[in-house]
């Protein structure tokens, strides 16, 4: 019943905009209590053949009532054209570093661990079913930790915990929980602020507004601590801001006067933060002091719209429109970048998102990386060693064919069989995938936005999901309680 209420609630929330057009916090209100009635009514237990008539002739009506909603694109993924797509191909920049006399530099950083780890999950991916990727089929003592609950029970998420529309009519591109906090949500607007949020105590609220950017805010990142919060914006200036006052502490101008697109703190220092611009520079950025660090810029073929580092800090991966993932070596002593190895996902499709995770479970070390790139599939990919390298794991359908869309790893390492991770799609839907099935790797499916969802975030024990769309609406996700 729980998959037809949700059926419901999207139909509702697709037509929302066309209600009350003046009145915004009505049509919150609305969809507030249609999600709060049909819970309830889903728990009566009527029958499944008069719910699906229910949501066909409710569709019909509000057809014809406000007029019928434009198709979606088909979610049938998009073919890539081979002659262009280099999928589990990478380049080597090893000439370009010899032209720089940066060899020697390359050589300090040791290459050991991805290697001798690259090794040891061949072997035992040779011993197990082609697209498997942790090895859970016999552990049964891990299985009795996990409960022996499956990922569809894990990860239940069907009610609404809570709907924020502070930033009605304008997209949010990125929200994200604090680091290791189970209540406190921060999300950025292309109105041009950011708002901190707190889910606890109840009611949730919007705790504190962050305002200074001139322009669209188009990412921000917490600090390890949680009392700094750093964002970009189409004003061209990075700002610094105190997230228990909400005081601007700094802001950095791009000296180019470009677009600033993405940024990401240095996980190993966060006095180093890592900036992307629409003239396709990467800057390392001490917030400290505004200065930019000697020796750790680099140019990439596009515009840079998406960061990510492994978890040591030696690693960055970089993602422009042009459809290239660039890796480079970060210098922990001097903060120099050293471009590494290049992958053309697909040309002239963009990187929108990386997320890099050193472990898929505990069971097994698989470093990888989550890529969304505009080719309507969800991208996995392993590391194979220390520069950076690439190769294709496997892929999701979903859509995404021009948003700019965000997946995410689930962030507790689980005992169970499979891992999950989950993205937004242009069908205004969430999904949640296992990357341990072959087939029907679908584990859950929320539905709700009224547009395509941009962004996706989990608190630190996983009982609560954030979304957000391009119409400005955030939706508190809760895990459904057994």
């Amino acid at each position: 019943m729980a998959a037809v209420w949700q059926q419901v609630l999207a139909v509702d929330a697709r037509y929302n905009a066309y209600r009350t057009p003046t009145f915004p916090q009505f049509r919150t209100q609305y969809i507030r209590r249609r999600s709060q009635l049909l819970r309830e009514n889903a728990k009566c237990g009527f029958e499944p053949g008069l719910r699906r008539q229910y949501l066909r002739l409710r569709s019909q009506l509000l057809a014809l009532r406000y007029g019928p909603l434009s198709e979606q694109s088909s979610f049938r993924a998009s073919s890539v054209r081979s002659s262009r797509t280099t999928l589990d191909r990478m380049e080597d920049f090893e000439e370009d570093l010899r032209a720089q006399g940066a060899r020697g530099h390359r050589r300090s950083v040791s290459r050991g661990s991805y290697q001798l780890q690259a090794q040891m999950n061949r072997a035992v991916y040779d011993e197990r079913p082609p697209g498997s990727l942790v090895p859970t089929s016999v552990a049964e003592a891990s299985r009795a930790m996990a409960g022996d609950t499956t990922l569809s029970e894990n990860y239940a998420f069907a009610g609404m915990h809570h709907i924020f529309d502070q930033h009605v009519d304008s997209a949010v591109p990125r929200l994200q929980f604090a680091n290791d906090d189970k209540h406190l949500l921060a999300c950025c607007s292309l109105d041009g602020t950011l708002s901190i949020m707190a889910l606890s105590p109840a009611p949730p609220s919007v705790k504190i507004t962050l305002r200074g950017h001139a322009g669209p805010v188009t990412d921000f990142a917490w600090s390890l601590s949680n009392d700094i919060i750093v964002s970009t914006s189409k004003d061209s200036t990075l700002r610094i801001w105190n997230t228990q006052d909400g005081r601007c502490i700094r802001e950095v101008a791009d000296p180019d006067a470009s677009e600033l697109l993405c940024c990401t703190f240095q996980p190993m220092n966060n006095n180093l933060t890592v900036v992307g611009n629409s003239k396709h520079i990467l800057q390392v950025v001490n917030i400290s002091t505004g200065k930019k660090v000697k020796g750790g810029s680099s140019k990439l073929t596009g515009r840079v719209l998406s960061l990510s580092f492994d978890a040591p800090g030696r690693i960055l991966w970089a993602g422009d429109d042009c459809g290239s993932i660039f890796s480079f070596l970060f210098d922990m002593a001097t903060g120099k970048l050293t471009k590494a190895k290049r992958l053309v996902v697909n040309e002239g499709s963009p990187i929108s998102s990386i997320s890099a995770r050193s472990w898929i479970s505990r069971e097994a070390r698989d470093p990888s990386l989550l890529v969304n790139a505009c080719v309507n599939k969800l991208l996995l990919y392993r590391v194979v060693d220390n520069e950076g390298t690439l190769q294709l794991k496997r892929s999701f359908p979903i859509q995404q064919g021009s948003q700019l869309l965000h997946s995410i790893f689930c962030p507790l390492m689980s005992f169970r069989q499979g891992a999950c991770v989950v993205t937004g799609s242009e069908d205004a839907c969430v999904y949640f995938f296992d990357v341990e099935r072959n087939t029907k790797a679908i584990v859950n499916k929320l539905q709700g936005h009224g547009g395509p969802v941009i962004d996706v975030s989990f608190n630190c024990d996983e009982s609560l999901l954030a979304s957000s769309d391009a119409t400005g609406m955030v939706i508190i996700w809760r895990r459904e309680q057994k």
